[in-house]
């Protein structure tokens, strides 16, 4: 990925150079910041580019013109503008438009300020474009160029990866040999990479929403199987003949799993022997458990009657996310970054220093990686502007390009920063902050204009102005209008839990087409804060003070539930389905009844579950078993003897695996 992004990034600012192509640097950009996922979405991202930065220059141009000549008029025109960029960020599933809309609003507003003709900054906003048009085609050319030799999803290998490690090391395990050193490597490896880029991944895919959920239960699941396994390696023990039957019983079962996703086949569902006593194998209760919850995570897609070809007859915006007009979280980042933006761009025509006017230009970018961010990677951002600006920027200029008479050279040192940027954003969505702001501080500094910089005054100005953007993100984000990670991770986890309580109880409308609008907004919202649970569980990790052991229980706490909440959502989703007497899932009203019974009682469960880790006293009544017990005796006493109809069998099965998430995420809790 690092060669592609490299060579990308690279053969951009020759072309740029070489034709002299205003702005081309900004293509530089887009070639490390977009997604890849295959083929099609390659070409997607690419149309999606000069698209959305086509209608963004429209929507300049046709403006602008309106306030070009009134200076509160313009102020007012300048922060709605980057009030719309950040709630775009916030707001747009598709990544590539995100950024799209955002390069072009950070380019744009301080071209707009220019005291010059406006002839000139008409030509400058389409060399804008032209530009775009030059990034879009080089990234999609160079993309179609490796896909043909590296074809594969960038979800499902790396699980398949995962789960291959994994097996071979309970085959070492059940084999009663010693673990081999390459396969512990690779357990350790994986577990300190953790699957925070294959939940990134999913959100810039283009993939539906149903297969995302789906898939992001089983990346938490796969994740806590590696963590287990990681775990194990560090135990000493001695499995007896009885564990190493189970031990391989679970190696069979992953090699089932895997075979089954990589040939994008539903796994079918397992069942351990979990009344068994463990003898000498710690932790292999729970490897069991995690297992047995994979094939769960298709609960949604495997309990639609074979029979029944159902499509969800709802007009969905590919482009915005279900919960965009309802979920307030995307107004609070958006006045956020706006009030953000607008300091600096107060700042900077207050001390009339235009050379600082990066300072917007950084608040737009680094909005695109700041949705749940701590003061630890700020910290990052930062670093990675300080060395990206003064060591790579500067100090090229100094030492470097005074001896360097050719684009040759210049290729080679543009593209070693480049490969180390985006190998630092490849790593980790953490680390990518680090990345991102070395190459966008290298960028401006020695590739905005056709020529080497020779003044240390535009260096110094860019730097400064960087600075100014990420210190005035900081300060509104973690400082005037942040809460540390920990207090953030309890609140958005006992948010999930009454969400999810939320879900059972719907549909509140008897319209079908309200009721699936409300499901897959609320659903969204549902996704989305459970990858929000995980990325700020990574973030209490680097977070110290006093309450540090509760913090790190918390989290340790959340970890455990993560997996279970995401299966639990799922098979939620499926039962949603009886619920909303949707055709082929209608059931007698007797039946009905009794599930809705259920769900009331699966909803009340998941309140008192919030109640206690809020700390409030609760007097949780143990009803869900029996409502459980209720509606399978209603159904099999209306079924008659002897027959079987999917529909019931299914609505059985949910029920009883929903009960036993509950009470094992209940044990959790």
């Amino acid at each position: 990925m690092v060669a592609r992004m490299t060579l990308a990034a690279t053969l951009i600012m020759i072309i740029g150079m070489t034709f002299r192509i205003p702005y081309a640097w900004q293509g530089a950009v887009y070639a490390l910041m977009v997604s890849r996922e295959n083929t099609r979405a390659t070409l997607k991202s690419a149309a999606t580019l000069f698209l959305v930065t086509g209608i963004g220059a429209i929507y300049f141009l046709a403006t602008v013109r309106l306030v070009i000549n009134v200076p509160l008029l313009h102020f007012l025109w300048v922060i709605g503008t980057c009030f719309l960029a950040f709630y775009a960020v916030s707001a747009l599933t598709n990544y590539t438009a995100a950024v799209a809309f955002v390069n072009l609003n950070a380019l744009a507003v301080p071209l707009w300020d220019r005291h010059v003709p406006a002839e000139v900054n008409v030509e400058d906003t389409l060399w804008l474009c032209l530009a775009v048009l030059v990034g879009a085609v080089v990234t999609g050319a160079v993309e179609l160029a490796f896909q043909r030799v590296r074809p594969g999803d960038e979800v499902i290998l790396p699980i398949s990866d995962r789960l291959l490690q994994v097996t071979n090391l309970l085959t070492c395990y059940a084999e009663g040999r010693a673990v081999d050193p390459a396969t512990q490597k690779q357990i350790l490896r994986l577990e300190t990479l953790g699957t925070s880029l294959l939940r990134r991944s999913l959100r810039r895919s283009n993939h539906s929403s149903e297969y995302s959920v789906e898939m992001g239960g089983v990346t938490a699941l796969v994740g806590r199987l590696v963590d287990l396994a990681a775990t194990l390696t560090h135990l000493g023990f001695e499995a007896s003949a009885s564990d190493q039957k189970r031990l391989q019983n679970l190696a069979s079962a992953l090699t089932s799993i895997r075979d089954d996703l990589v040939n994008r086949r539903i796994p079918g569902p397992l069942q351990f022997n979990t009344d068994a006593e463990t003898a000498g194998v710690p932790l292999l209760h729970e490897i069991e458990h995690t297992v047995s919850l994979i094939p769960q995570a298709f609960a949604a897609s495997r309990h639609t009657p074979e029979y029944l070809s159902l499509v969800d007859d709802i007009p969905r915006s590919s482009l915005l996310a279900a919960d965009a007009f309802v979920n307030p979280d995307h107004l609070r980042f958006a006045l956020k970054g706006c009030l953000a933006a607008g300091i600096c761009y107060v700042i900077y025509n207050a001390i009339d220093w235009p050379g600082i006017s990066t300072a917007v230009t950084t608040c737009l970018l680094t909005a695109l990686s700041t949705i749940g961010s701590s003061h630890q990677k700020q910290m990052l951002r930062i670093l990675g502007a300080m060395v990206g600006g003064f060591i790579f920027g500067m100090g090229s200029q100094i030492f470097i390009l005074p001896h360097l008479d050719s684009i040759g050279g210049f290729v080679l040192l543009f593209g070693v920063v480049t490969a180390l940027s985006a190998w630092f954003m490849t790593s980790s969505p953490r680390l990518s902050y680090f990345g991102i702001q070395i190459a966008v501080a290298f960028y401006l500094i020695n590739v905005s204009e056709f020529r080497m910089q020779t003044s240390l005054d535009v260096a110094r100005d860019r730097v400064v102005g960087i600075l100014l953007g990420l210190f005035a993100m900081w300060l509104i984000f973690d400082k005037l209008w942040g809460v540390p990670a920990a207090r953030e991770l309890k609140e958005t986890f006992i948010s999930n839990l009454r969400l999810l309580a939320q879900f059972a109880r719907e549909p509140g409308s008897k319209d079908l087409k309200a009721a699936t609008a409300r499901r897959f907004a609320l659903g969204e919202t549902i996704n989305t804060n459970l990858d929000k649970a995980r990325a700020l569980a990574d973030g209490v990790l680097l977070e110290f003070g006093r309450f540090r052991d509760q913090d790190l229980a918390l989290r340790s706490l959340v970890r455990r539930a993560q997996p279970q909440m995401r299966v639990l959502f799922i098979m939620q989703i499926a039962e949603w389905k009886y619920r909303a007497h949707l055709p082929g899932f209608e059931l007698p009203e007797a039946i009905a009844v009794e599930q809705r019974e259920f769900d009331d009682r699966l909803a009340e469960s998941l309140d008192a579950m919030a109640d206690r880790v809020e700390g409030r006293s609760t007097g949780v009544q143990h009803t869900l078993q029996e409502a459980r017990a209720r509606l399978e005796r209603t159904i099999q006493a209306y079924r008659p003897k002897g027959t079987s109809e999917g529909r019931y069998d299914a609505l059985l099965l949910l029920g009883r695996k929903i009960e036993s998430s509950i009470l094992s995420l209940a044990n959790e809790v």
